[in-house]
């Protein structure tokens, strides 16, 4: 075979000349050897933000996905946005002990288990609760109005369970967790009216997503990989990329058409080769009724 300059493949290739089949690519996909490693289970964590924060998919920033063509990613936009459903209601009255969950964030605290554990924190502690007037002033601190009135803001992700977050400002934090921690020390019932935010998957939605797309978790190792970005970026095919998971070093998400040749054949061999499917993974969050084949 005689040797072409680089310079003429470069051209042969924008020309759409010598572009590797489906199937070749495919074969090349499954080859790869990245360090994929499978989506971790939800960890129980009393902070709203810990990974997977699906509630941001209710409102996707049109600039929350990358990719070389607007188009392309304002398509896969279009249908992440519709793989979460939020509803609101109003509650006549919510006792503060079941509260173990923080919308907030404290930035030197790391994950805890349960809002007990946190309350438990130096920082918390140092809120001072000895008798009911100091339990009084410290829960009209963080939720204004109380105890003449008072109202709770709460949110609810199906995903995380039966869960219920307080969406406090930050610096009220410990207050807060030092007041539901005396109230069940001591056996308070303190019951206040609450606005609830629920949000659920959408099983329709994810049954959209996976017709629609390939959504695979590539480690950040893929980014710098000349052979997967050769085969991502030669074919001019269309993709989006979504970085949704909060924790240092996760993977992000490759939306691959499932109607484009190359960008389905591409999907297919990383998925061969060990990409972990996103869709299979949030198909796992669903309750065990929606869940079940239909």
């Amino acid at each position: 075979m005689p040797f072409l300059p680089p310079s003429l493949v470069a051209l042969a290739q924008r020309l759409g000349l010598g572009r590797r089949t489906p199937r070749h690519l495919l074969h090349k996909a499954r080859a790869l050897r990245l360090p994929f490693q499978p989506l971790p289970p939800v960890q129980e964590n009393i902070w709203w933000q810990a990974d997977p924060p699906l509630q941001r998919l209710v409102e996707l920033p049109r600039d929350a996905l990358s990719g070389p063509v607007q188009e392309d990613k304002a398509d896969a936009r279009a249908v992440l946005m519709r793989l979460v459903e939020r509803e609101q209601s109003g509650l006549d009255g919510i006792d503060l002990r079941q509260i173990d969950g923080l919308v907030g964030k404290d930035p030197q605290a790391p994950p805890h288990e349960g809002l007990a554990t946190y309350g438990a924190t130096p920082k918390c502690r140092a809120v001072r609760i000895i008798s009911y007037k100091d339990f009084v002033r410290t829960l009209g601190q963080a939720v204004a109005g109380y105890p003449e009135g008072g109202r709770l803001q709460l949110f609810q992700a199906a995903w995380r369970g039966e869960r219920l977050f307080w969406a406090g400002e930050s610096q009220h934090l410990p207050a807060f967790a030092a007041a539901v921690a005396y109230a069940r020390r001591r056996g308070l019932e303190v019951v206040l009216p609450a606005e609830l935010t629920r949000y659920r998957l959408s099983e329709s939605g994810l049954a959209g997503l996976r017709r629609r797309y390939h959504v695979l978790a590539m480690p950040t190792q893929a980014w710098s990989d000349p052979a997967f970005m050769g085969l991502l970026l030669d074919q001019g095919m269309p993709y989006a990329r979504l970085a949704l998971l909060r924790r240092s070093g996760a993977p992000e998400f490759l939306l691959l058409p499932r109607r484009h040749p190359a960008a389905n054949a591409l999907g297919e061999g990383l998925y061969q080769a060990g990409a972990p499917d996103v869709t299979g993974f949030l198909a796992g969050l669903l309750p065990a009724a929606d869940s079940a084949p239909g």
